[in-house]
């Protein structure tokens, strides 16, 4: 199953793609304002284009789990993108404590920039948890 995760952000929202047996997890480009019209038109062309059958969005608790205005700000997101892809493509939220943090300290030259890296970290987390 191709999954897509999102860090979402209202500046720019990092974007990253699961291989379609959920091995390989890939960075790629952000999508701009992600939470406007315009993004939310970009998110779904990228869904229909690269055959995505789920977004996982990650949710920024607080460190002590408890719900912050940018978790706020996200539920919101992702239920508005979930109104735009229909029942067809299931959202879901996912714990995205340290990705950030965790995608700064990633070896190596990246094309993509740190919201996308986080976003692979997110969906490297939501795979590992699927399965066990």
């Amino acid at each position: 199953m191709r999954v897509l995760a999102l860090d979402y952000g209202s500046a720019r929202c990092g974007c990253a793609m699961s291989d379609p047996t959920g091995t390989i997890v890939t960075p790629i480009p952000a999508v701009p304002r992600a939470g406007t019209r315009r993004g939310l038109q970009a998110l779904e062309e990228l869904v229909r284009e690269r055959a995505v059958e789920r977004v996982v969005v990650g949710l920024p608790l607080s460190l002590r789990g408890a719900d912050t205005d940018q978790t706020r700000e996200t539920r919101a997101f992702a239920e508005r993108l979930s109104l735009k892809l229909g029942d067809a493509i299931p959202v879901e939220m996912h714990d995205e404590r340290f990705t950030t943090r965790i995608a700064q300290g990633m070896p190596g030259p990246f094309t993509e920039g740190e919201d996308s890296r986080a976003a692979a970290v997110l969906l490297e987390s939501w795979l590992a948890t699927r399965s066990r």
